[in-house]
């Protein structure tokens, strides 16, 4: 499961003496959220917190973590693999249509969340009534969440060979849009746009912007334009690499041609 990165925010350090010196990045520390206190490594410092705009929010440090913190924590582990497998169990015997993800413990124990994916509204009433009784003098929590959001959760590589966006870096989802992938000339292969989710990539949201402002400054699908290699006719638009392809008057052959090479622009045709 991973672990919770923490974000401190600009002056929580003040009242622990000695403690800044001590600090780093993947420094285990316990800190406090709304939801309860939680143990993790560090992400970014207070410096860099002031410096650096973070969507996700920050939370005020109370220790670093000892050894027997740490101990907790594995604790904490396996007592949620264990909460999963029992809550699993219920959910098979009540027939309920629901998908568990995760089960998470505050790092105090007092509150219990299970996570799941459902495709529709669940009556988990009975369920919540059997987990009560099985988790005494700990607070249940059964939260429905989105396919994005389960990949947050678990985490994993994505098709570039990195850690997925959303479970390190990313903390608010954007709107995607087949048009974004269109925009940007990418295949229009469902397999190959979608995240391990099976949404469409975050990523094609990254860059959309910045084609769309290029293309504006590239000749469209359609003009006729001089290249060194003679006249043609712009068929396509590579705005991510500054590119068009143009099929030449003179023989029909189809040439990429880099932006700064089209000698003349005769014409605009139509997107």
């Amino acid at each position: 499961m991973p672990v919770p990165a923490v974000r401190l925010r600009p002056g929580d350090l003040r009242p622990l003496d000695g403690v800044q010196d001590e600090l780093g990045a993947g420094t285990f520390v316990v800190y406090e959220t709304e939801r309860g206190l939680e143990c993790g490594p560090v992400l970014l410092l207070p410096d860099a917190v002031a410096d650096v705009r973070i969507d996700g929010p920050a939370v005020p440090l109370l220790r670093l973590a000892t050894q027997a913190d740490r101990l907790q924590l594995e604790t904490k582990w396996r007592e949620e693999a264990k909460a999963l497998k029992a809550c699993a169990e219920r959910v098979a015997a009540h027939g309920l249509g629901m998908d568990l993800v995760d089960a998470v413990y505050t790092f105090d124990f007092v509150r219990l969340t299970f996570h799941y994916t459902a495709e529709g509204r669940v009556d988990f009433r009975e369920l919540l009534r059997d987990l009560t009784g099985l988790f005494r003098r700990t607070r249940i929590e059964l939260r429905q969440i989105g396919v994005r959001d389960e990949a947050r959760l678990l985490g994993g590589v994505g098709a570039c060979g990195k850690e997925l966006c959303c479970s390190t870096f990313l903390k608010t989802f954007m709107p995607i849009t087949v048009k974004m992938a269109k925009d940007q000339n990418l295949p229009a292969n469902p397999s190959k746009n979608s995240g391990m989710c099976g949404r469409l990539k975050c990523c094609l949201s990254y860059e959309h912007q910045m084609v769309l402002e290029v293309r504006q400054e590239l000749p469209m699908a359609g003009a006729a334009v001089a290249t060194p290699q003679g006249r043609g006719t712009v068929l396509s638009v590579d705005a991510a690499n500054m590119a068009v392809r143009v099929e030449l008057d003179e023989d029909g052959r189809e040439l990429r041609v880099p932006a700064d090479r089209i000698l003349a622009e005769e014409g605009r045709g139509d997107t």
